[in-house]
């Protein structure tokens, strides 16, 4: 995908930002944070959202937040006083509001300012009368690459339990695995599925044995439902896989019955 603005070019295959041809240096954080106010340039971007989408939501203090946005600023010759092309607004978030030329595998998408796209933009999915769920594919946190089918066999095993009760809408494997490897907000997951829980976790190995953690998250509310951690002997992988898939289904089906209720004795007292 590659954006082109004012006298800038960026390039997020090569992860290169020009001006005028000249390659302007940048912060891996800081080209990820300008990348994402690009992309969702048709909405303003929460402080939240931005901790979410460039830190993973690990905790980052105030200052290092703002440290960034001056920077990417000061990288597109943008400033908080001008406010160009990056407009910060009050109690809310960033919003990028200068006018894009953006290429998508090569075809180009008219240059329009960012209140036209988001007049263009789609309107979120709507959610169906069952309640609908995605597995994201579980993060591999080993740091070996050889685990990735571990990682990778937990979340399919999980989406086709899940697929086997009939009152969930569950996600296929082939559009939940789209987020693999991207750091991404619960509630863009949620707005692009159409889904109303989301399931994630992580696996991690030392020796012959394994970590899995999973929690189920409700999108409407950015609330944990349930979270929990399985520590086994990796003596039989695929047995593992089964007893922890198990373990995980018959937790979150109860959960999610418990909130569905919930919220029908709310809207129906």
């Amino acid at each position: 995908m590659k954006f082109g603005f004012d006298h800038y070019a960026l390039d997020t295959r090569l992860r290169e930002l020009r001006r005028d041809g000249d390659l302007v240096a940048m912060q891996p954080q800081v080209f990820d944070l300008l990348v994402h106010l690009l992309k969702h340039r048709d909405h303003v971007v929460s402080r939240d959202d931005l901790i979410a989408l460039v830190w993973d939501g690990r905790i980052v203090s105030d200052s290092t937040l703002d440290s960034r946005i001056n920077a990417a600023r000061n990288a597109i010759g943008d400033s908080g006083k001008e406010q160009r092309l990056i407009r910060t607004i009050p109690r809310k978030g960033l919003r990028f509001i200068g006018a894009v030329d953006e290429q998508v595998n090569g075809f180009h998408l008219a240059a329009a300012p960012a209140e036209i796209v988001a007049e263009r933009a789609p309107p979120p999915l709507s959610l169906p009368d069952r309640p609908a769920i995605v597995v994201l594919p579980f993060n591999n946190m080993s740091g070996d690459q050889d685990q990735e089918y571990f990682s990778d066999g937990i979340s399919e095993d999980i989406i086709t339990a899940l697929s086997k009760l009939r009152w969930f809408f569950v996600i296929a494997r082939n559009s939940s695995f789209t987020y693999k490897g991207k750091a991404v907000h619960i509630k863009q997951v949620a707005a692009e599925l159409g889904v109303r829980y989301v399931v994630e976790g992580s696996v991690r190995k030392s020796g012959d044995r394994v970590r899995i953690t999973a929690q189920l998250n409700d999108t409407a509310t950015g609330s944990h439902i349930w979270a929990e951690h399985y520590d086994r002997e990796l003596v039989d992988v695929f047995a593992v896989q089964d007893e922890i898939t198990d373990a995980i289904v018959t937790a979150i089906e109860p959960q999610i019955y418990a909130a569905e209720n919930y919220l029908c004795c709310r809207e129906f007292p």
